[in-house]
């Protein structure tokens, strides 16, 4: 799932915004190697932005950064290690 159709269903953010989360998005994926737009782990990694943007990160290099780091030791696409059921920053 691109990243657009989640911020449109998102509805908080205006056009600027939009194009700022995109191109931190192609550049996230960029860093980590990930090129299926539908592998679960893109849509994860769009999910991870958008929150992260929501709770107030607005800086494109920091939205980046974290970004990376939530995600830097998940495995290759097409790899048969298994994810754990929740990222750090969602267990509670």
């Amino acid at each position: 799932m691109p990243i657009y159709e989640l911020l449109e269903r998102q509805g908080t953010f205006g056009p600027d915004e939009i194009a700022v989360l995109g191109n931190v998005f192609e550049e996230v994926l960029g860093v980590l190697g990930r090129v299926d737009r539908q592998d679960p782990i893109t849509a994860a990694i769009a999910k991870r932005l958008i929150d992260l943007a929501i709770a107030g990160v607005r800086d494109p290099e920091r939205l980046k950064a974290l970004t990376i780091q939530a995600f830097r030791g998940t495995p290759p696409q097409n790899s048969a290690v298994s994810l754990p059921e929740r990222f750090p920053s969602q267990q509670r």
